[in-house]
């Protein structure tokens, strides 16, 4: 089994560190195009086999040395009883918004087990199906970025309104997301019981918060949910954009922090005070360039992190224009690392 993932979660000595993708199961492989042309995107989601299909596709066609559930973090709002649309090309949809306090009182936080049961099988079978290869990694959308979407019922550049609601209705606000970390709680510890060797958390939309909003709707939950996950499993916490943030973080439960490009690597250590692995940070755009190139800057990336207490990983996911050949050269080029 390649355990490097699981080696540098655990602060353990590396040769290199592992190496990994986020969206890495997904829309720039051929044969997801295929079945994505075939299924829509929730029957993707929900029928174990398939969902394991997808899962294994990177593992066997790139050599990433991890596998990560394909699942959607929207699962939770559908979950607590939030009607979900996906559109290709488009993203999602939440056609009823939460507005008051009584469309929070009808969320439902109960029966995990029953509700994700597809999520938790199709753990079950990848795991089944990697026979040990690669660690598995479970996934959940953190709190304030699932609340965005609960609020402004579609993608956003700005959230604007999930701002607002957040500014203006400070009580609903945090019943809500503290709603939303109590089932994501749930759903991670689920996850790790079912084959999951670690899991993430995406806060896809924190970096839309100040630095002072980001300690008041985002941090705590996250916290939240890394001390309540802990002794069942290692947790990476990826909240995008928030380089101010690391220190406080650092001091976390978590395993590891997941970081975007905006954050150099020597700045990240001396914030961590070297005292947790990181996760990233390579700019997905940058695997638009020649493959020589790439490999110059992965090795650069590398030296800047350090071999130990590190994870090789995008700064966030991969793109769909992105070429196989290229994501196999990011992901060789850590392999071939020598410091």
């Amino acid at each position: 089994m390649n355990n490097l993932l699981i080696k540098a979660l655990r602060q353990e000595k590396v040769d290199r560190p592992p190496v990994w993708m986020m969206r890495q199961a997904g829309r720039y492989l051929p044969d997801y195009i295929k079945l994505r042309d075939k299924y829509d995107f929730f029957t993707r989601v929900q029928t174990p086999e398939l969902a394991t299909e997808i899962t294994l596709q990177p593992v066997r066609q790139v050599g990433v040395e991890a596998a990560i559930i394909f699942s959607d973090i929207l699962v939770i709002p559908q979950a607590m009883g939030a009607e979900v649309f996906m559109e290709e090309g488009k993203g999602p949809s939440l056609p009823k918004t939460i507005k008051s306090q009584k469309d929070i009182d009808a969320l439902n936080i109960s029966n995990v087990d029953e509700h994700l049961k597809y999520v938790f099988d199709a753990l079950l079978l990848t795991k089944k199906e990697l026979n040990g290869a690669v660690p598995l990694i479970g996934f959940a959308g953190a709190p304030w970025t699932i609340f965005c979407y609960m609020i402004e019922g579609k993608g956003s550049k700005t959230w604007d309104k999930a701002k607002k609601f957040a500014y203006t209705e400070p009580k609903l606000s945090h019943a809500l997301l503290q709603k939303i970390t109590t089932i994501t709680i749930e759903y991670l510890a689920t996850q790790l019981q079912s084959g999951a060797d670690c899991v993430q958390v995406f806060d896809s939309w924190a970096g839309a918060l100040s630095p002072e909003d980001f300690k008041t709707f985002a941090q705590p939950y996250l916290i939240q949910i890394a001390d309540a996950i802990k002794d069942k499993g290692p947790v990476i916490l990826f909240p995008k954009g928030t380089w101010y943030a690391l220190e406080d973080l650092s001091k976390s439960s978590a395993a590891a922090i997941g970081l975007d490009w905006t954050v150099a690597p020597q700045q990240a250590r001396e914030l961590t005070n070297y005292n947790i692995t990181l996760q990233g940070n390579f700019d997905p755009s940058k695997l638009l360039a020649p493959i020589p190139q790439i490999k110059r800057w992965v090795k650069e990336m590398i030296d800047g992190f350090g071999a130990q207490k590190y994870i090789a990983n995008l700064g966030h996911g991969i793109t769909p224009d992105v070429p196989v050949d290229h994501a196999k050269a990011f992901v060789d080029a850590v392999k071939e690392y020598a410091g």
